[in-house]
């Protein structure tokens, strides 16, 4: 064998050498990146994945905000165990290896946000608190009183107190509309359950009417504990035929008019809403109850009050007679006059033209 040949051959085993070593380097270092948490920095990423982001794409991203470094070795993990990421909003543990990552970001386990939807609010309220929602989808054409009971395919026309006071877990991207139903179809099956359930003696003819009453206890006391005692009350007055003169239907029907105060011409005032004009509940709810209330507005206290007046301590006072009422009304402005505080609104101990007491 001549000597350059010998040379050549040996050159070449010197190269297969290297190669090899360099390979084994390689794959010793693939396997060391594997088992080290792949994000720099001391808190949890949070990253938002778009619709048709590739995973190329979004490493790219986290590599420019100097979390990870996209060399390659996630090529070539990419290669032997290729993955399709999901759409959403991930928060990414520290000690994420780069297996678990992109597990992470092709389970779908998004970051999971909460949107409370307040016993007692106004569907005004409600869309305001949804259109602050950033990360929610929000189209307000799509929000407007007169249509969104048919945007959520809904048989209702208006839509105050359809939606259940609760909190209701969302991802960034989501349609307020889907929450909007959820909410509904929440209350549908609370309403139904409480309807099946009423007192036989109930003086409502529709689920419906059962809403309405329910808000009306809503907005009329925030214990729980005395909504089936407010109910009761209510009822006694559907049953005589009284009107229910209750402060909160008439501040519903003034709108944005109400400026925090009730005075002798809102309670005279014509609206569909002021039960201190109209008799019966008013056309429709004034708020959305909770499921506290529907049930109380369902299955009333029994017993004798028809009136009911604040303690001045978070509760109230129930009364069997307008003089017992106005002894009651007189000693919470007692009480609050003591303690320099302003009167109720609707508790001034007059009473109606049938001699009802503002509640």
């Amino acid at each position: 064998m001549s000597h350059p040949f010998r040379r050549w051959i040996t050159v070449g085993l010197a190269l297969v050498l290297l190669t090899v070593l360099a390979a084994a380097w390689a794959w010793r270092d693939y396997q060391q990146f594997l088992l080290t948490p792949a994000l720099g920095g001391d808190h949890p990423v949070e990253l938002r994945v778009r619709r048709g982001d590739s995973v190329r794409g979004v490493l790219q991203r986290l590599a420019q905000r100097g979390v990870i470094t996209n060399d390659w070795r996630w090529r070539l993990h990419l290669w032997l165990h290729p993955v399709t990421i999901q759409a959403g909003e991930y928060r990414l543990p520290i000690a994420a290896t780069p297996a678990r990552l992109l597990e992470a970001l092709s389970s779908g386990a998004v970051i999971q946000y909460r949107f409370t939807l307040v016993e007692g609010w106004s569907w005004v309220q409600l869309r305001a608190a949804l259109q602050a929602e950033e990360r929610l989808q929000v189209a307000a054409t799509r929000l407007q009183t007169e249509t969104v009971m048919e945007e959520i395919g809904s048989e209702h026309a208006h839509p105050e107190g359809w939606f259940l006071p609760e909190t209701y877990a969302y991802t960034a991207g989501d349609d307020a509309l889907d929450l909007l139903r959820r909410a509904h179809a929440a209350m549908q099956s609370v309403l139904a359950d409480a309807w099946d359930q009423r007192a036989p003696d109930l003086p409502l003819d529709t689920p419906y009417q059962l809403l309405t009453l329910a808000s009306i206890v809503e907005k009329e006391s925030a214990l729980h504990a005395e909504r089936p005692e407010i109910a009761g009350v209510f009822v006694r007055r559907l049953q005589q035929n009284w009107r229910l003169e209750t402060d909160p239907t008439v501040i519903y029907g003034l709108g944005e008019r109400y400026d925090g105060d009730i005075r002798s011409r809102d309670l005279r005032e014509d609206t569909p809403w002021n039960t201190y004009v109209h008799r019966g509940l008013p056309p429709t709810p004034i708020a959305m109850p909770g499921a506290s209330a529907v049930r109380a507005a369902a299955t009333p206290a029994q017993g004798t009050a028809m009136f009911f007046v604040a303690d001045g301590r978070g509760g109230h006072v129930f009364s069997d007679t307008l003089e017992a009422h106005n002894r009651a009304v007189q000693d919470l402005l007692r009480r609050q006059r003591a303690a320099n505080q302003p009167a109720p609104p609707g508790e001034s101990g007059q009473a109606g033209a049938d001699g009802e007491e503002t509640s």
